[in-house]
């Protein structure tokens, strides 16, 4: 089927959704936003309270344009708040990384094949990890580039600086097990090796979509995270959380974030957006009822 429908003004826009029952008190004020924000970035904070099996959408749940804006404003809100937190994470695990393998396996380890379990996967890591080497303008790259010319990359605590968050992941996943893993682990109270892999994988997809202003709340993630069984530190009690909602991630991050800046506040932070959570939407992203007066959320 080819695709023919026409560009539609902001005013049909609007129109649209009140003849699908959006309460609007404020039409100028919503045009302002329609222009601002766009009628499908609103759509992902509409849906939920639509009927999306019909052919026109109609809202089921009485909702308002000013409550929908709210919702978005608090979602970029939770966006930047997680956002800053995760550099927090990945400086950290990207620290320990680097230290760990250089410590006994030199500067260059990252270019070594005898360390990695797929040579295949190495390869194309190696050559994403030369990419993003070539793409950064940092000077210290530029440094080692003018000054040596063996081996061609920069050493480890150079070339991993500027990796992504997501090759950083994928080449950890990626390194065999042994006494630099358990390390890096066992520094960030986990005693499952697999488990780091599975949080480093999902904080990076979270990373992603906040840096990509994409919606966090009420997102279902594609990567569900597991949680520790057997923590060294102190955890939340209640471990029937859903997996593939934010909560689930955002308790992975707290525990993460104890270790590394103990006087963070994202605790504190996460805990006085959500007492302003519009719609009563905290179940939309995984928060169990009760869940700041668990022990673990507790200043």
């Amino acid at each position: 089927m080819r695709y023919s429908k026409p560009p539609v003004s902001l005013e049909k826009q609007l129109a649209c959704l009140k003849d699908r029952g959006l309460k609007i008190t404020d039409e100028g004020s919503a045009l302002v936003y329609l222009s601002n924000i766009s009628y499908y970035r609103l759509r992902a904070y509409t849906y939920p309270f639509q009927d999306n099996t019909a052919e026109d959408h109609p809202f089921i749940i009485p909702v308002s344009f000013e409550e929908i804006i709210n919702l978005y404003k608090f979602d970029r809100k939770l966006s930047h708040l997680v956002f800053g937190a995760l550099e927090k994470i990945e400086i950290a695990l990207r620290t320990q990384i680097i230290y760990q393998w250089a410590m006994n396996n030199g500067s260059h380890w990252q270019i070594n094949p005898a360390l990695y379990r797929d040579l295949v996967r190495f390869a194309g890591q190696r050559a994403s990890l030369q990419a993003e080497i070539d793409r950064s303008n940092e000077t210290f790259i530029e440094h080692y580039k003018t000054k040596y010319s063996t081996p061609s990359e920069p050493p480890s605590w150079m070339s991993l600086e500027v990796t992504s968050f997501g090759l950083l992941s994928q080449i950890f996943q990626n390194l065999k097990k042994g006494p630099e893993k358990i390390a890096v682990a066992k520094h960030f109270g986990l005693n499952d090796i697999s488990l780091l892999e599975n949080w480093m994988h999902c904080f990076s997809n979270i990373r992603n979509i906040c840096a990509h202003h994409s919606r966090l709340w009420n997102r279902r993630l594609t990567t569900h995270i597991k949680l520790p069984s057997r923590p060294s530190y102190s955890f939340i009690n209640n471990l029937s959380v859903y997996p593939y909602k934010v909560y689930a991630t955002f308790c992975c991050m707290q525990y993460i974030l104890n270790i590394v800046d103990s006087g963070n506040g994202f605790k504190s932070e996460l805990k006085e957006l959500m007492t302003g959570c519009p719609l009563a939407q905290e179940k939309e992203m995984g928060f169990p009822s009760n869940w700041e007066v668990e022990d673990f959320w507790k200043d």
